[in-house]
Order: C-alpha cells, then sequence, then structure tokens
C-alpha cells in the first residue's frame, strides 16, 4: 500500500474518461490520452470501464485507480456501486480501485460498511479509495476501513452543490488521518497546487485536461458574454 502512495505522492493524476454521448468515446483515444499524461509527467491515471484500463496498460505503466461508472435505474449513486463492478474492476487489476462513499443509498441497498467489508474480505490486499463529498463521509470512510479518500464528489451531491472544494478538501485533510487526493473542480494548475501545499497526497485532474469540448465549452460562453 506505501509503495502506491509512494509513487503518487505529490503527483498530479489525469483522469483519462469519455462517457457514450462524447465526441472522444474510445478505449483507444483513452489509451493515447493516458500516454499523453504519461508524457507531460503525470503519476498516475484514473480511468473508467475495463476497456479502457486494458488499452491504458497498453500505453503506460502508470499505476490506476480504476472506476466503472453504472447507472441503475433513477440511482444517483454509480461509481463502482456494487461488489460486480468490483469482480470486473479486480479481475482486469487496478492498484486502487475507487467507489462511491457517500452516504446516498446504493442501487442494491447495501450499506456502505458492509460493501466495503464484502470487498475487504474477498479481495483484502487491495487498495480502496473512497469518494466523499463532505467532512462527515471522510471520518465514516475512515471509521470503515476504506484506505484512502478523494474529495471527488464534492459540489456534485445534492447537500454540496457550491461548496468549495479546497475549502472541503482542507477540513477532510484536518479530520482523517488516511491519505487524502484532492479531486472534483480543481480545474487550474494554482487549485491543483494548492491541494498539494495543503496536505493532499496527490490531486486528480480530468475534465479540465481530457474533455475538449467540456473546456470549448467555457471559452464559448465566455465569448458569449460580450
Amino acid at each position: 500500500m506505501n509503495e502506491i502512495f509512494n509513487k503518487i505522492k505529490c503527483r498530479l493524476i489525469v483522469s483519462c474518461q469519455a462517457l457514450e454521448d462524447e465526441p472522444l468515446y474510445s478505449s483507444f483515444i483513452m489509451g493515447r490520452m493516458a500516454l499523453a499524461a504519461y508524457q507531460a509527467g503525470a503519476g498516475a491515471i484514473r480511468a473508467n470501464t475495463v476497456a479502457d484500463i486494458k488499452e491504458i496498460k497498453k500505453n503506460t505503466n502508470l499505476p490506476i485507480i480504476g472506476i466503472i461508472k453504472r447507472n441503475y435505474g433513477d440511482c444517483n449513486v454509480y461509481i463502482t456501486p456494487t461488489i460486480k463492478e468490483i469482480d470486473e474492476l479486480l479481475k482486469e487489476g487496478v492498484d486502487i480501485a475507487a467507489v462511491d462513499a457517500t452516504k446516498r443509498e446504493r442501487p442494491d441497498k447495501t450499506e456502505l460498511k458492509d460493501f466495503i467489508k464484502t470487498i475487504k474480505s474477498k479481495y483484502p490486499s487491495q487498495i480502496i479509495m473512497g469518494d466523499i463529498s463532505d467532512v462527515s463521509e471522510a471520518v465514516y470512510a475512515e471509521e470503515i476501513g476504506i484506505d484512502i479518500v478523494g474529495t471527488t464528489l464534492c459540489g456534485y451531491t445534492d447537500y454540496t452543490k457550491g461548496n468549495d472544494p479546497l475549502a472541503t478538501l482542507e477540513k477532510v485533510l484536518k479530520a482523517v488521518k488516511i491519505p487524502v487526493i484532492g479531486e472534483g473542480n480543481l480545474d487550474t494548475p494554482e487549485k491543483a497546487k494548492k491541494a498539494v501545499e495543503m496536505g493532499a497526497l496527490a490531486v486528480v485532474v480530468g475534465g479540465a485536461i481530457t474533455r475538449p469540448k467540456q473546456i470549448a465549452e467555457k471559452f464559448v460562453k465566455a465569448i458569449e458574454t460580450i
């Protein structure tokens, strides 16, 4: 565990993801995105789906934080939500498996503590990351045995909309002893630097680097206000 944490310490982790409705949806393209991130000096990759992870492994040997986004009806929890997704991820193999660790109800109604207990029983050596949105979730994640948390979902849950990601990160860092990754709307180099200076183990940046449609829209909207 410490070996992986040392590899990513004070490093940029690039999230290479594209959903089905996005122009860059392609495992081949995500593999090349990961290669570009590696060449830029990134320390790790966060990736979604087994297909993308397989392709990324062909292009780089960087550590991988793996997730599987899967929608179950109208359930708001979709980041590696059940043991089915964990099994798929770990059959392929990832350095860190990330799961939604918010207080929201999971699609199979399993309590988070029971979900983590099942994972740890089945895969005792696997590093599990909890994607949280507020301080209370980070504290609970630590209590139930999650190895590392990320502020991934700050601003994305109903009860954290509008929250400052760096302010949340600062509170989480003070509240837990396990490693913390800064993630979620840290969309400028200045914010990423600040997160590490505050004590985050590493910083994940996704859309600001790997989603050109999203990036272009910001420029378009800015010009339209003239």
